[in-house]
């Protein structure tokens, strides 16, 4: 009987796995929620006889903890961390809990964005290949949870900065960096270094025999690179062959991560994930599945076939000759800077949100080029307005001739009704807000499917 004494904070996925793998190893274990737990999660946690509360922490029980396994959302100033730290309670993620009990290799991704798009068709490449996989982290199930429960013998997972900030002695066989843009700079105190240093933790304890695969023209991972000099062999994919071992040739993706394998070739054109950034996706991808002895044919195929992630660039409908895209993944603005890029016809764009400390100036030049019209879509506008005024867009309820101008909304129904009396024949909208849902929405999730909803009925 294992006597530690283990406190999650947080019953989501990732807290209620860590309970009950805490509790399958004989740990004592107690779960506090600030907010209402789910009841689909109180009933597992309920019938695995584990104690909880909720609507807020009882900080007796807490502080008696040996060690704390916290939700990622849980900032790391919030007061009661404080306290652990104070106390010299170990604080540490899901991810990093699970992997004490499994020897499953590790196949980790992180970005600013591409995330989830990556992590899925890595996913699908091994799970084609009849690998025995787990797809875990922000997505898939809680990797607590699949390895208390039936272990696999690879996992592919999506982290963000919040869950690789409390991981200390995980180690990712392979590691993935796709890109790095400010993000979630309220998080780290308005300094963007200290997002980057989250996201390079990605590389921590990774020795030469592990990979770390990662875009190369990226200036900021390539001047971190050259500063902390990862200890990994290096994997790089970009545009062009130089150095990389993924790149564009001739109008084919080639990817060429192992010499003794004759290179992957396939036709951009035929690549279902069509766009810039989605071609580098695929070369990241493919390089992971190709250091995992997986065929090329297998590789060849999913890049074929693979059908994308629900609320990143999804069609959702024409209506009265309007494409409507439901691009609410993009929570920060490179993420919209790739869907304006990936646009080929006059845009509509929905924008707004919780803004995080977004600099918008980096869509500038590709919302002159391609947006007439911008409808902003949350509780505070203002940002917005400012910003998108001083470029040349007018307020269409004040000036609804000018030939570029924007529309202030409060709620998603206003939004989808400014679209599409403001979109002509031929023309896209385009949900891809740059900002974080919490303002209106119960995640980004939400706001896409409300937006589908909306323009359905249309």
């Amino acid at each position: 009987m294992n006597n530690k004494t283990i406190v999650i904070l947080g019953a989501g996925e990732s807290g209620t796995g860590a309970a009950i793998l805490a509790q399958a190893k004989g740990m004592d274990v107690f779960v506090s929620d600030s907010g209402a737990i789910k009841p689909a999660y109180k009933a597992l946690l309920d019938a695995n006889g584990i104690a909880w509360e909720e609507n807020g922490h009882t900080e007796e029980k807490v502080l008696r903890a040996d060690e704390v396994v916290k939700s990622p959302g849980i900032p790391d100033n919030a007061p009661l961390i404080v306290q652990l730290r104070e106390k010299g309670i170990p604080v540490i993620s899901e991810i990093e809990f699970a992997a004490r009990y499994t020897s499953a290799k590790m196949i980790c991704i992180t970005g600013s964005n591409g995330k989830t798009t990556t992590t899925s068709l890595i996913y699908d490449m091994l799970r084609r290949a009849g690998l025995d996989v787990g797809l875990a982290g922000n997505i898939g199930n809680s990797l607590a949870l699949q390895v208390a429960r039936g272990d696999h013998a690879y996992y592919v997972i999506e982290l963000s900065s919040f869950q690789l900030d409390n991981m200390y002695d995980f180690r990712a066989d392979i590691a993935i960096l796709l890109n790095i843009t400010p993000d979630h700079l309220d998080r780290y105190e308005f300094e963007f270094q200290n997002y980057v240093n989250a996201k390079f933790r990605i590389t921590r304890n990774q020795t030469q025999r592990d990979a770390f695969i990662y875009w190369s023209e990226d200036p900021v991972i390539d001047r971190e690179i050259a500063r902390i000099q990862p200890r990994a062999t290096l994997y790089p994919f970009g545009s062009k062959e130089k150095h990389n071992v993924a790149y564009t040739d001739g109008g084919h993706l080639v990817v060429a991560a192992r010499k003794e394998v004759e290179p992957l070739e396939i036709p951009l054109e035929q690549l279902a994930l069509q766009g810039k950034h989605n071609r580098l996706n695929s070369m990241a991808a493919s390089i992971a599945a190709q250091l995992l002895d997986i065929k090329n044919d297998t590789i060849r195929e999913l890049l074929r076939t693979f059908a994308g992630v629900p609320h990143r660039l999804q069609y959702v409908a024409s209506v009265k000759g309007v494409r409507y895209i439901n691009d609410s993944k993009a929570t920060n603005v490179n993420s919209c800077w790739y869907a304006l890029e990936a646009m080929t016809t006059p845009t509509v764009l929905i924008l707004g949100g919780k803004d995080k400390g977004n600099d918008y100036s980096e869509i500038d030049q590709l919302v002159l080029e391609k947006c007439h019209t911008l409808v902003f879509m949350g509780l505070h506008n203002e940002k917005l307005e400012e910003h998108f005024g001083a470029l040349g867009y007018a307020d269409g309820k004040v000036e609804p001739q000018a030939e570029r101008k924007y529309y202030s909304t409060h709620s998603l129904d206003d939004a989808v009704a400014a679209c599409a009396d403001a979109a002509r024949d031929g023309d896209t909208v385009l949900l891809s807000p740059c900002c974080a849902s919490f303002d209106l929405f119960k995640n980004m999730e939400d706001r896409g499917e409300q937006f589908k909803t909306l323009v359905r009925a249309l």
